[in-house]
C-alpha cells in the first residue's frame, strides 16, 4: 500500500538510526524522500543504503547559516513539502558541575535552535494537508542522571508541538510529535564514551525497560508514519510516547 505517494518528505537528520529508519519506509510506501545530514560522508552512505532512492542535502540544524540556507537547498528538488520529520540530533550527558556553557550551547542550539528554525524556514513550502512531526525524548517525562541539559532542550523541542499545532491550525497543517525511549541508536556516540562503556551503559538501562529490551528504531518510524498519514487525520498536538510504557510504568 503507497500511503505517501506523489508526497515529498524532508528528515533531517536522517542518515542514522530514528531518521534512517523513517525514510526506508517512506519510500517503501511511495515517497519521495529528502534527508539531511551534517557531512557529505554521511548523506552519501545513507543514500547508498537506500539505493539511490532519495535525494541529500549536507545541513548541520546546529548552524544558523546552515538553517537559513535549508529553504534554498530544497528548492533544488522540489517546491512542496508535505511531511516534515525534525528529527536531527544527539545527546551529549554530564553531571551539573561538569557542564560547561560550550556543551549547554551546543545542544540548545541544534535541539531548540535547529528544531524551530528548521521548520519556520520549510513553512513556505507546506500546504494544507500538511504535517510537521517532532522528535522529543522520554527524557522530559523521565528524571535520568547527567541528562539535565538534553532533557531540558527536548522539553522545549515538546513545547512547540502544542504553539506549533496553534499557529498552524488555520493553515491546515498538522502538528505532532513522537516521544521514542530507549532505542538502538548511536545516542551515545557523541558523549566520549568507548565501547565498552556504552555497552555498559545499555546493560544497565535494559532492567528498567518494561520490555526488557531497547525499541528498534523501526517501531519509531511506524509512528511517524501514522502521524504523516491520513489515518491520523483527527490528530492534532499530540506527542506518541514509543517507549515500552517505560515513561508510565515503574
Amino acid at each position: 500500500m503507497y500511503r505517501f505517494k506523489d508526497k515529498t518528505v524532508l528528515i533531517t537528520g536522517g542518515t542514522n538510526g530514528m531518521g534512517f529508519a523513517t525514510a526506508q519506509q517512506f519510500i517503501n510506501q511511495g515517497g519521495n524522500v529528502i534527508i539531511t545530514g551534517r557531512s557529505e560522508e554521511t548523506v552519501s552512505k545513507a543514500l547508498e543504503k537506500l539505493d539511490g532512492k532519495a535525494f541529500g542535502i549536507v545541513s548541520d540544524v546546529g548552524s544558523m547559516k546552515d538553517l537559513m540556507n535549508l529553504q534554498y537547498e530544497v528548492r533544488k528538488y522540489t517546491n512542496t513539502i508535505e511531511v516534515l520529520f525534525a528529527n536531527a540530533g544527539y545527546g551529549k550527558f554530564f553531571p551539573i558541575e561538569h557542564v560547561n556553557e560550550d556543551h549547554f550551547d551546543e545542544l540548545f542550539n541544534m535541539l531548540v535552535k535547529g528544531s524551530f528554525f528548521t521548520v519556520q524556514q520549510i513553512l513556505p513550502l507546506m500546504g494544507k494537508g500538511s504535517s510537521v512531526i517532532f522528535n522529543t525524548s522520554v527524557a522530559t517525562e523521565i528524571a535520568m542522571p547527567n541528562f539535565s541539559i538534553y532533557s531540558a532542550a527536548k522539553s522545549a523541542v515538546q513545547s512547540f508541538i502544542k504553539t506549533f499545532a496553534l499557529e498552524l491550525t488555520e493553515r491546515g497543517i498538522r502538528v505532532n510529535g513522537v516521544s521514542p525511549g530507549h532505542i538502538k541508536t548511536n545516542i551515545f556516540n557523541n558523549t566520549g564514551l568507548n565501547a565498552e562503556q556504552i555497552d555498559s551503559a545499555v546493560h544497565d538501562i535494559i532492567p528498567t525497560i518494561p520490555f526488557k529490551r531497547l525499541g528498534e528504531p523501526e517501531e519509531v518510524a511506524n509512528a511517524v508514519l501514522f502521524l504523516a498519514s491520513e489515518e491520523s487525520s483527527y490528530i492534532h498536538g499530540v506527542e506518541i510516547k514509543v517507549d515500552a510504557g517505560i515513561s508510565v510504568i515503574r
